[in-house]
């Protein structure tokens, strides 16, 4: 991965503007206190604007990135289809198109066509949909496979796999799609773990600058990693492999898992450091580190088959 620094951001977040029960302003000043880079703003159906700090203190961060949670209910209003469309240039209207799928990618397309990253959000909320639907639609740049949010059913059940077993899911069918982890947050006043607060669930893009072309095309192209609380030191990721190095927080244990197609565990280390080298022939690889204390951060995934093909496809030409 190039570029010159980390930056720390959550793209989905709610105000008073739809269902959260803080005002904007002082949403994203909960966020500034604590350290946030970058802020996206993701009301339901509304676009949320604000110059933060343009008052009589100004501040420089969080740059805040437009955006928004397409939200329609389908079939009869049972089941949810949410997507966030971040760095997006206007309103974009929820469209209903009857079935998931249908439903996924007419909202999607609508994200992209207003300039904007499409993150498919929560697909385990009221179980609406899974990797089944995911992998048959084009153009979704984001998964969530973390969302702070309660009721997001997020670890699945017998049966119902998990969102990140989802994420696995539809890389293995193919789609490169890159994992997020959100706060979801709606409530900012009592602090308990049936409501839904933020400081839960972010991402760290790589970039040279903090503007919003850099960390939208950061968060497009996978240079971010996802984290509950782990932070990572150094990242590198090819299609050689992925090489990271764990900050220590107090006298927690780290253990890193390299997953491969079909969520396939291909290597396993503890300690600060991990490092798996791609033979080629696999289809994706990606790094989960785990903290003891039950915090995680995901790597996004390489795909080195894809890049052998490509270097042998160049070597007949």
């Amino acid at each position: 991965m190039s570029g010159t620094q980390w930056y720390k951001g959550n793209i989905h977040t709610h105000t008073t503007k739809s269902d959260g029960d803080e005002d904007p302003h002082k949403v994203v000043n909960w966020y500034r206190k604590h350290g946030y880079d970058f802020l996206v703003l993701s009301d339901h159906n509304h676009l949320t604007l604000l110059e933060y700090g343009s008052g009589r203190r100004r501040f420089r961060k969080p740059l805040m990135v437009p955006g928004e949670e397409v939200s329609v209910n389908i079939h009869g209003g049972e089941t949810p289809v949410h997507i966030n469309g971040v760095g997006i240039s206007r309103v974009v209207e929820p469209i209903d198109a009857g079935d998931v799928v249908a439903t996924l990618q007419a909202n999607v397309d609508a994200i992209v066509q207003a300039g904007g990253v499409a993150s498919i959000n929560h697909p385990n909320f009221k179980w609406a949909f899974d990797h089944r639907e995911i992998s048959r639609v084009e153009g979704a740049s984001l998964l969530e496979v973390f969302n702070g949010h309660p009721g997001t059913n997020l670890y699945g059940a017998p049966g119902r796999p998990s969102c990140e077993a989802i994420w696995d899911g539809v890389l293995s069918a193919g789609r490169v799609i890159f994992g997020v982890a959100t706060d979801d947050s709606h409530n900012y006043h009592d602090f308990v773990p049936w409501l839904s607060n933020p400081g839960r669930g972010w991402v760290m893009v790589q970039a040279d600058e903090l503007t919003q072309e850099a960390i939208v095309d950061g968060l497009a192209s996978g240079r971010f990693y996802a984290s509950t609380g782990v932070t990572l030191t150094k990242l590198e990721c090819s299609a050689e492999g992925i090489e990271l190095e764990i900050d220590q927080e107090r006298d927690f244990i780290y253990t890193t898992q390299f997953t491969g197609k079909e969520g396939v565990l291909l290597a396993e280390s503890t300690g600060l450091d991990a490092q798996y080298m791609a033979d080629g022939c696999e289809d994706y690889v990606r790094a989960t580190v785990i903290s003891s204390s039950g915090p995680r951060a995901w790597t996004q995934p390489v795909f080195p088959a894809r890049a052998r093909l490509g270097r042998d496809a160049g070597s007949e030409s």
